[in-house]
């Protein structure tokens, strides 16, 4: 019985003939319902050649929408992600600290806004820019949308920080201890840059989503990001099909090439640590020194202490 799964056991001839059934009968109502949407898209005339015509002929729908919108999209998602990836660690720290009055204070706030919205985030911002600040009106749509997404995305950081600080074992920190290394230090020197392996692809699902949050400040906020662009590409050509599919084929690229990037990353920074360590040198006072002959070192190797 080498067949047989950990999970479940191996089919029989009978379960066999089922699941081929059921794949067949799943292909066939996937086509079924292809063919339909294909033709009532024919019989609305959005597959002509001329509805799809002007992303090839006419260069104004790039330079005059699609572009600008990718850079607007571009833009609100790498701003969020570069102030809320630093703040996010700071609060997912706070939230491992032993000061009660460190640890509540960011607990309310990962709690507070991680439970809202972001587009009630969004709408809030922008009324508060409105009536409380200077900014430009053709800014405050930027700003309302890149505040949202920090203080949404910050929060969930908040927590990928601290789960990723709590899957190491606690032997690291005890190590860390043990060498006379402070709170600080362990979080800083041992704790967080092994974390940052196991945190990697979590981030990187939440700048995904950052992305895609955008076309929030689109619908509701007039932020001229690419589906808002999209949108106006449909309403000048009558090629709502073909506006959206293009503009939605984008995002899967974009998407696509941020994932690759953060296996790609991923990968390198678990060769990079493979074999080597962080050498740490103790006084024999117990605090930190410099590397001598006659002082204690401990080094710390990718997931082990000694």
């Amino acid at each position: 019985m080498t067949n047989l799964s950990v999970l479940y056991d191996a089919p029989g001839p009978r379960a066999k003939v089922r699941n081929a059934f059921l794949a067949v009968l799943f292909i066939a109502v996937l086509a079924l319902v292809a063919w339909v949407t294909i033709d009532a898209l024919n019989d609305k005339n959005q597959l002509d050649a001329e509805k799809w015509d002007p992303f090839v002929s006419d260069s104004r729908v790039w330079s005059t929408y699609l572009w600008p919108g990718l850079q607007e999209t571009l833009k609100a998602a790498f701003l969020s992600l570069l102030i809320a990836l630093p703040l996010g660690a700071i609060l997912g720290i706070g939230r491992l600290s032993d000061h009660w009055w460190v640890r509540r204070p960011c607990d309310v706030i990962v709690e507070f806004f991680r439970a809202l919205p972001v587009l009630l985030l969004m709408l809030f911002a922008n009324e508060a820019y409105f009536q409380w600040s200077n900014v430009e009106r053709d800014d405050r749509a930027l700003y309302a949308v890149v505040t949202a997404l920090v203080l949404y995305n910050a929060s969930v950081l908040a927590e990928i920080v601290r789960a990723g600080v709590k899957t190491l074992p606690s032997g690291q920190h005890d190590a860390a201890r043990a060498i006379g290394m402070r709170k600080g230090q362990t979080m800083t020197i041992v704790l967080l840059p092994q974390a940052v392996t196991a945190m990697l692809p979590a981030i990187v699902s939440q700048l995904v989503v950052i992305v895609k949050d955008t076309t929030l400040g689109g619908v509701m906020l007039g932020f001229p990001e690419l589906l808002s662009n999209s949108r106006l590409v449909s309403t000048n050509y009558s090629n709502t099909i073909a506006a959206y599919t293009v503009g939605a084929v984008i995002f899967i690229v974009l998407n696509f090439l941020l994932t690759f990037f953060a296996s790609w990353l991923e990968k390198k920074i678990r060769r990079g640590k493979r074999g080597t360590g962080a050498t740490v040198t103790v006084a024999p006072g117990g605090g930190l020194a410099p590397s001598a002959p006659s002082q204690l070192t401990a080094t710390v190797a990718g997931g082990s202490a000694r």
